[in-house]
C-alpha cells in the first residue's frame, strides 16, 4: 500500500503530465509505483527519457509553453480517455503557468483536476522580485538581492551592494525560455560590473523585457545547496515536508542548478520558515524551495519557490514517501491523511525518523568524486549503506534493452559533462584523468 494511502476506495484516474524531462518521468514512475497506472506525457519532442518508457503514452505538442497551443492537445487527451478523471500536472514552472491560464481563462475539460494556485498567487510566489520582497517582509533568510527591470534601458551607473562575482538570473522563467543569445544559461555567474552591464545589454537585446535578479553569491560549491518540498492543504498549512542535502548539481548550460544527487534529511527551522511563506501567500498544493547554506553566518537561505514538485521530485519517493499520493488523497479521495503519532508525519508536517537515502541521477562514482566536505562524506557513506534511488533505474518494470543503453550513455555523458563544466572549490583532483578524453560521446542528447 502507498505510504500515504487512506482506507477510501481506489479511484480510477489518468495522470497527465506536461513535460518530457526526467522530472516528468519521475512523476510517471511515482504514479506507477503507487497505483500501477500509465501516464500521458505531453511534450514538444519525444526524448528518450519518456519516449522509451513502458509507463508513458507520449503525446506531442508543438509548443507546450503556449496555452493556446496546449489547450486543444489537452482536449484531445481528454477525448481519448473518456469516463474517468484526469490529474493534470506540469513538470516545470513554464508548463504550470499555461496550465493555470487554460484552467482559469481559456477553459479546461471539467474532468481535469489541475491542483495549482491562481495566476495572481503564482506570480506573487514565482516572480523572483516578488519572492525577495516576501522574504524581507517575513524575515525569512535570503541572499542580498538587486532587481533590474529590463523594461527600461540598462542603467549606465548600475551598482550592487555586494562583492563580485554575483549571480544573475531571470525573474520570469516562462519569458526567459522564449529568448536566445550567445552564452545563455539558466543562471549566470558574473565576475565584474562591466560583465554585468554587458550581460544585461545582451539579454535586453534578445527581447527579454522582464526583471533580472542580481544576487549576492553565497560561497561554497554544490555541497552547500539544500532542497525543501512541502505540501499545503486548502488552509495553507504544511501537511508534509521533505528536506534534502544536495551533494551535486547539473552544470551543463540549460540544466545548471538542477540537483543531480541529494541525501534526504530533516530541518525544522527551514520548514517553519516555509510555513510562514506559504501562509502569507495562501499557497495550496506543492511548493519546492531552493536553498543554500551560508557558511559566513551559519544560516540557510531561500533562493526561490517552484510552484510544483521539482525536477528532482524522486528524492521524495526514494525516501519512502511517494509525493503524488497527496494529490490523489486530496483531490480524488477527498481525504488527506492524518498527522501525528503513527502516521509517519508529525503535526508540523515534518517526516518522523526520516532515513538518510541517496537520490542520484548520475553515476555514484561522480557523487563520491565531488563529495569532499567531511560531514557530507560521512552522510554519503551512511546513505550508500541504506538505499540509493535513481528514477531511471526501474528494474523488472521499465528496463528494455534500448532504454538500458540510453541510461548507460547518459551516465557516461554525465562524466564528460561534469569534467567539462564543473570546477568545485579547490578544483577537481581527477581532472588529469579525463583531460585527453573526448568532450562528447554517443547519446549526447541524453
Amino acid at each position: 500500500m502507498p505510504e500515504n494511502a487512506t482506507d477510501a476506495p481506489v479511484v480510477e484516474f489518468t495522470p497527465v503530465v506536461v513535460g518530457g524531462d526526467i522530472g516528468a518521468y519521475s512523476l510517471a514512475r511515482a504514479f506507477h509505483e503507487a497505483y500501477g497506472v500509465r501516464t500521458v506525457a505531453i511534450s514538444r519532442l519525444a526524448g528518450w527519457v519518456v519516449g522509451t518508457s513502458s509507463l508513458i503514452d507520449n503525446v506531442q505538442c508543438q509548443d507546450p509553453f503556449d496555452p493556446e497551443t496546449l489547450a486543444p492537445v489537452l482536449q484531445e487527451v481528454a477525448d481519448a480517455h473518456p469516463g474517468r478523471p484526469l490529474l493534470l500536472l506540469g513538470s516545470a514552472d513554464a508548463t504550470v503557468k499555461p496550465i493555470i491560464r487554460i484552467r482559469d481563462e481559456i477553459g479546461l475539460d471539467p474532468r481535469y483536476i489541475a491542483p495549482y494556485v491562481d495566476l495572481e498567487t503564482f506570480a506573487a510566489a514565482t516572480e523572483k522580485q516578488n519572492f525577495t520582497k516576501l522574504c524581507q517582509d517575513l524575515e525569512v533568510d535570503h541572499p542580498g538581492t538587486v532587481v533590474v527591470d529590463l523594461a527600461q534601458e540598462v542603467p549606465g551607473d548600475l551598482e550592487v551592494p555586494f562583492e563580485f562575482p554575483v549571480i544573475a538570473k531571470p525573474a520570469e522563467v516562462s519569458e526567459w525560455k522564449r529568448i536566445d543569445f550567445p552564452g545563455k544559461n539558466k543562471v549566470h555567474t558574473v565576475d565584474s560590473p562591466e560583465d554585468l552591464r554587458g550581460l544585461l545589454t545582451a539579454i535586453r537585446g534578445a527581447g527579454y523585457r522582464e526583471s533580472i535578479i542580481v544576487q549576492d553569491r553565497i560561497p561554497g560549491d554544490d555541497q552547500y545547496m539544500r532542497i525543501l518540498t512541502v505540501y499545503c492543504d486548502a488552509d495553507s498549512r504544511v501537511r508534509f515536508a521533505s528536506y534534502g542535502h544536495t551533494l551535486l548539481e547539473e552544470h551543463a548550460p540549460g540544466a545548471i542548478g538542477n540537483p543531480a544527487a541529494i541525501i534526504t534529511g530533516v530541518d525544522r527551522e527551514m520548514v517553519a520558515q516555509a510555513q510562514r511563506l506559504c501562509e502569507r501567500l495562501g499557497w495550496t498544493g506543492y511548493a519546492n524551495f531552493d536553498l543554500k547554506y551560508d557558511r559566513r553566518d551559519g544560516r540557510t537561505k531561500f533562493f526561490e519557490l517552484n510552484p510544483r514538485l521539482g525536477r528532482s521530485n524522486y528524492y521524495v519517493t526514494a525516501g519512502g514517501h511517494n509525493p503524488v499520493t497527496w494529490y490523489v488523497d486530496e483531490h480524488l479521495r477527498h481525504a488527506l491523511p492524518e498527522q501525528g503519532p503513527g502516521s509517519g508525519v508529525g503535526e508540523d508536517g515534518i517526516l518522523q525518523d526520516q532515513p538518510e537515502v541517496l537520490y542520484a541521477v548520475v553515476p555514484i562514482s561522480l557523487v563520491k568524486r565531488y563529495t569532499t566536505l567531511p560531514e557530507a562524506k560521512a552522510r554519503l557513506r551512511r546513505a550508500l549503506r541504506a538505499r540509493v534511488g535513481n528514477p531511471l533505474h526501474y528494474p523488472g518494470v521499465d528496463d528494455s534493452l534500448s532504454r538500458r543503453r540510453y541510461v548507460l550513455a547518459a551516465g557516461l555523458n554525465s562524466v564528460l559533462k561534469f569534467q567539462r563544466y564543473y570546477r568545485p572549490e579547490g578544483g577537481d583532483r581527477f581532472s588529469r584523468l579525463l583531460r585527453r578524453r573526448p568532450r562528447t560521446a554517443p547519446g549526447e542528447r541524453a
